[in-house]
């Protein structure tokens, strides 16, 4: 009952319980992985070269031979004479004064509550040497080693779960830092401010004011949602009109923008989606838009309302400097994300990226399906 690991447990039941029981042939069987096969893993006798070591280990398929079928039906099985049980398999590197003849043969199932683990099995040359009181003690060795591994494999299966529930938190924190990294990025600041202060200098103050203010509330809308999995639709709306307003500030005359909701307004109110997802991949397509832009570019977002997912399709016209494998490297760090976010939140956001290569531009589009988390 000390012993904190499988392997302890059935050599413990080997070497102190099979010994003291006169027994002169043991071996315990657990059922591998996946579950179709038993694996000798302990023995006492012959099978047993030293500490924690099986001579020749063999493999029995679940329901073949005595011991399987035990495995398979969780009963018990006394054999009195092996040379007249069809299903026994002999183990031929196991001898006893240099004869391979098992004439009695006992299986005890390891098990608790209708979960089998592995098998007891025990042999001797002589016929008729097991009994049922043979069964009745190596029925109890059986059940106190079931309940000792389902301890051990249940504080296994705690303990990995919480060290996945870590693994998401950390790469839920990753994925914060990562979007924060996006849209704080400090060419976007930097570009910003001196946006700021070439109006001030213009002495535009209108236009000086109009950027400072949707700047600082957009500065405060991303620190404010850092810590959230989540966001109102309309709230995500409202924090993109300012996020591409000022881009269109910024890139004046070459960048243009509309946000529509082309059905299900009715639902916008009520609507709640992941955080992270739309306004990174809209930093990304922007940013790559307009870098090589001679001519004016359009952006156009649409939203598609239900009660249970969000539709957003996402669609500009580039005439400059791209192609399919760039317009892919573009939006591969945003596709990083949302695979993350499927993985960790099991969100199932649904993705297709297209690409139309035109006489004198191309379109690029980009259709989402985002769960409705209201």
């Amino acid at each position: 009952m000390d012993k904190t690991n499988e392997e302890d447990i059935l050599w413990s039941v080997a070497k102190n319980c099979f010994s003291k029981l006169g027994h002169v042939d043991s071996v315990v069987y657990m059922i591998d992985d996946s579950g179709k096969k038993l694996i000798q893993k302990a023995a006492h006798g012959p099978k047993s070269l030293n500490e924690k070591l099986i001579k020749d280990p063999i493999e029995i398929p679940i329901g073949s031979g005595i011991t399987g079928t035990v495995a398979s039906t969780g009963v018990y099985e006394l054999i009195n004479d092996t040379s007249k049980e069809p299903r026994y398999l002999e183990d031929t590197s196991n001898k006893i004064n240099n004869s391979s003849e098992r004439l009695s043969e006992i299986c005890v199932p390891i098990s608790q509550d209708n979960q089998i683990y592995g098998v007891l099995n025990c042999e001797h040359p002589e016929k008729d040497f097991f009994t049922e009181q043979h069964v009745k003690m190596l029925s109890v060795i059986a059940s106190i080693c079931a309940l000792k591994i389902k301890s051990i494999r249940d504080g296994e299966a705690l303990l990995e779960k919480q060290e996945n529930l870590i693994k998401i938190r950390e790469e839920m924190v990753e994925l914060r830092l990562k979007v924060l990294n996006t849209q704080l990025h400090p060419h976007f600041v930097f570009n910003a401010l001196n946006s700021i202060q070439y109006f001030i200098y213009q002495e535009n103050k209108r236009l000086a004011l109009d950027y400072l203010s949707t700047f600082s509330k957009l500065i405060r809308f991303y620190l404010n949602q850092l810590d959230k999995d989540t966001i109102p639709l309309k709230d995500e709306i409202e924090m993109l009109n300012r996020y591409l307003k000022l881009q269109r500030l910024r890139y004046e005359g070459i960048f243009e923008f509309s946000i529509k909701i082309d059905s299900g307004e009715e639902h916008l109110n009520d609507a709640v989606i992941p955080s992270f997802v739309i306004q990174s991949l809209l930093d990304n397509i922007v940013e790559s838009s307009v870098y090589f832009a001679k001519n004016k570019q359009f952006l156009t977002v649409n939203f598609n309302l239900s009660n249970s997912k969000v539709d957003i399709t996402i669609q500009d016209q580039k005439c400059d400097g791209s192609s399919e494998e760039k317009f892919k490297k573009d939006v591969e760090p945003w596709k990083e994300q949302v695979e993350i976010l499927n993985s960790v939140k099991q969100y199932n956001i649904d993705k297709e990226l297209s690409f139309v290569k035109e006489p004198e531009s191309c379109i690029r589009k980009i259709s989402l399906q985002l769960p409705n988390l209201h």
